[in-house]
């Protein structure tokens, strides 16, 4: 590739004049609030908030517990709207790590989203979608078949790869629909809920705190399950090479997101409350479907379609960031460069695209991808931690960096407390959970000295992954090898 076409490849791409490869700047203010409400937004507040109630042990805690994440949540992303405008590479976390603690820590963010958090993400909620587009036909006694479900969870993700690959505005557009769609189903419960309340159902909220959890296991897990529902909050900083004036638009992305979702999913659990008892809440493994049967009558069937439709956006928006995430890391030389080419025709990241693709279809064969939810939380918990806690190191290390947000150290020490308190506190409660994330983290590290330090490798493998990479340069036309080559 001669120069003159390397300079169209970075005009195009949206590339700067250091020879780093980009993505175009396609997104806008309300494409990132899409992104952001789309992405938290997802099956948790309609299927399962029954976890905050069965480790609160109380109504009154459990709303607490609710809007504590919420202000937890909106704390982490104020701190992240300092990083995500001073680092303005994509990958997030990824990239806050790699500049704060360097290589080996970043790959192994990078490894634990590989390996578990990205396909197993995208695998649950696959197959949440599946579920409850299929239970409508279903034998409510049976359920769906297994295989039905998995066939259906298969062709979601690669429909959505595939539009992903197709168009960035495609994939925003998707995102858009989607999230109304999902904030409708909530306004009408809220209004179901208030409407209640009004003629009277008020009996849930009477002695509100008695039987609340008094033991601090219990009350970092039911934290847990609070945050699982609101995770997705930091995704906007996975692409925010492509986010137009990022900063003006991250934070006010942020400031919209943030309170928007706390205040709905506070008064969707209030509105929960209204209708269903704690027990009954306890009893059911999809409240908002069990909210509408009680409330909508022959209407009820349009709750399944709407979490089917959040779920769908949600798994949308999450293959749109994730992408970014392999895509930044090749680029840095922690994943193999082909994953780093991006189709000049379409400027998508296609090969990760694809990648992240095939890990989560091989991850829906997997009868134990369940299990891995409860050390994603605590995984998560530590690595976020870690990236607010660059935060600090940078104001150290790295003070000549432009800071166009510059936030009170209030923020990330408020947040550093939190996530010290949600990490060491179920060490006593859920040992087992928490040693599995860490094994999971650790197992990186081969990999690390293998992949990434050891230069010397046999000569067959470098001309084989050299071809790959060549074959990928000429199907897609841009690659960083063949601009530091330049």
């Amino acid at each position: 590739m001669g120069k003159k076409e390397v300079m169209i490849v970075n005009e195009a791409v949206g590339g700067g004049g250091d020879g780093k490869i980009q993505l175009k700047k396609q997104l806008g203010l309300m494409n990132g609030v899409g992104i952001i409400v789309g992405i938290i937004v997802g099956s948790g507040i309609f299927v399962s908030p029954k976890g905050v109630l069965l480790e609160a042990g109380s109504v009154g805690l459990c709303l607490t517990v609710w809007a504590l994440t919420g202000l937890i949540c909106s704390v982490g992303a104020i701190c992240y709207a300092e990083l995500g405008t001073c680092i303005l590479s994509s990958g997030a976390d990824y990239g806050y790590i790699l500049q704060a603690y360097g290589n080996l820590p970043a790959f192994l963010f990078l490894w634990v989203c590989l390996v578990v958090l990205v396909p197993t993400g995208n695998a649950i909620t696959a197959l949440t979608f599946a579920n409850y587009v299929l239970q409508p036909v279903s034998c409510k006694e049976e359920g769906p078949p297994q295989a039905a479900v998995t066939l259906l969870a298969a062709l979601c993700i690669t429909l959505l790869t595939f539009i992903n690959c197709t168009n960035v505005k495609w994939a925003t557009r998707v995102q858009d629909i989607f999230t109304c769609t999902k904030i409708v189903a909530l306004v009408i419960i809220i209004i179901t809920g208030l409407v209640k309340m009004v003629m009277g159902s008020t009996e849930n909220f009477q002695n509100a705190f008695e039987g609340s959890t008094k033991e601090p296991g219990r009350f970092a897990l039911a934290f847990y399950s609070g945050l699982f529902s609101y995770s997705g909050w930091n995704y906007l900083n996975f692409v925010t090479e492509e986010l137009k004036e990022p900063y003006k638009n991250l934070p006010r992305a942020i400031m919209i997101s943030l309170p928007m979702v706390t205040v709905i999913y506070l008064l969707t659990n209030v509105a929960y409350f209204a209708v269903l008892s704690p027990a009954e809440m306890l009893a059911s493994d999809a409240v908002a479907v069990t909210f509408a049967d009680r409330t909508l009558g022959v209407m009820a069937w349009v709750m399944p379609v709407f979490v089917a439709c959040s779920t769908f956006g949600g798994l949308n928006g999450a293959i749109f960031t994730s992408s970014r995430l392999f895509f930044v890391g090749a680029r840095n030389g922690h994943l193999p460069g082909f994953l780093a080419t991006i189709n000049m025709n379409k400027l998508t990241p296609f090969p990760s695209l694809l990648f992240g693709c095939l890990t989560s279809l091989i991850m829906l064969s997997s009868s134990d991808i369940y299990s891995l939810i409860n050390y994603a939380s605590f995984v998560e918990a530590l690595f976020i931690g870690m990236s607010i806690g660059g935060l600090l190191i940078l104001r150290v290390t790295k003070p000549e960096l432009e800071r166009p947000i510059k936030i009170s150290l209030v923020y990330p020490i408020f947040y550093l407390i939190v996530c010290v308190f949600l990490v060491i506190t179920p060490l006593t409660s859920s040992p087992w959970e928490c040693l599995m994330g860490l094994i999971v983290i650790a197992s990186g590290i081969p990999f690390y000295f293998l992949g990434v330090l050891w230069k010397k490798k046999p000569a067959g493998f470098m001309i084989m992954l050299r071809k790959v990479t060549i074959l990928s340069q000429k199907l897609f036309y841009a690659a960083p090898e063949e601009q530091k080559e330049e």
